[in-house]
């Protein structure tokens, strides 16, 4: 350890002062190092880190590996020692780094959960439409699912970003980058219906006369307040997957590429940058196809 401990010591302020990480991060990179200094121990070879090679990385890897450290574990402690390496190129201790073709393990894409049709209409009859809110509630679970928007897109939705008559609303992404976003008619009535049926009987405080979706206060609503209105009515309706209000976005671009939406529209509509993000949900819709063959096709059934 003597001949590390004066690079951790340097890589620890580095962590602490330049990069202004929190001390249970710090304690996480170091944990990290801590791993490679052990295996180097536990092969009684004493290199020090400026005498590490991209092949002693890789039989580190092989040997964390054996002892049955995740994929995801595994991918966790490279980037700690990338982090560590590129310390050490930045403080010129070193020229070339070991790191640098070190490959992380693939870790298994997760798909997103998706809700079908029958669930989403279970979900919005939920919704108690004699109380004062039922009308609002039933207008986000419509827009969260018929424009596929962000939890931070919905609550930041303003009245003067509806254009009612072209069927577009505009919303406000990530980065502060602004996209129009088509509207189904069934939305658009519900909004309709909440602003000039519900929404006009409300108080509204100074500041939030052009949100849409307010709460009682006459304040605009919270991300955590649109996860609490999800949680209740999926519960209500006995569904047990783990639904967020983010599920309904991916639901809307799932439902899209099912029904055979070219992917760059579906890439605009979710404002995602690059392609490759909307690509999972051909994934999707790859697992979609399968099981309607094996439901479906005369030979796709197990005998």
């Amino acid at each position: 350890m003597s001949n590390w401990q004066r690079y951790i010591i340097g890589f620890k302020d580095y962590l602490r002062l330049e990069k202004s990480l929190s001390k249970n991060s710090i304690e996480a990179y170091l944990r990290d190092i801590d791993k490679l200094i052990n295996y180097f121990d536990y092969l009684e070879k004493p290199l020090s880190p400026l005498e590490v090679k991209l092949e002693n990385l890789q039989h580190f890897l092989k040997w964390v590996t054996e002892l049955g450290l995740s994929a995801r574990s595994q991918a966790r402690v490279i980037s700690g020692i990338k982090a560590f390496y590129k310390y050490l190129i930045l403080e010129n201790y070193l020229k070339d780094d070991p790191t640098d073709l070190l490959d992380p393990p693939k870790l298994g894409q997760k798909l997103p959960e998706t809700l079908s049709l029958k669930e989403i209409d279970s979900i919005i009859q939920q919704i108690d439409l004699s109380k004062a809110e039922g009308e609002r509630n039933k207008a986000i679970i419509e827009t969260l699912y018929g424009c596929g928007l962000r939890v931070s897109e919905l609550v930041n939705l303003k009245l003067s970003n509806l254009y009612v008559e072209e069927g577009f609303i505009r919303v406000t992404g990530k980065g502060d980058k602004e996209r129009l976003v088509p509207i189904g008619s069934q939305a658009l009535m519900q909004i309709s219906f909440y602003v000039h049926q519900s929404r006009v009987h409300l108080e509204i405080e100074r500041g939030y006369e052009d949100y849409v979706f307010l709460n009682r206060r006459g304040k605009m609503l919270t991300r955590n307040m649109i996860f609490l209105i999800v949680k209740d009515l999926v519960a209500r309706a006995g569904i047990r997957k783990n639904i967020s209000p983010h599920t309904f976005r991916h639901s809307f671009a799932t439902h899209l590429v099912e029904g055979g939406a070219n992917l760059r529209a579906v890439q605009e509509m979710l404002g995602h940058e690059s392609i490759i993000t909307t690509e999972i949900y051909t994934h999707l819709d790859r697992n979609y196809l399968k099981e309607e063959i094996m439901v479906h096709h005369p030979r796709g059934t197990k005998a």
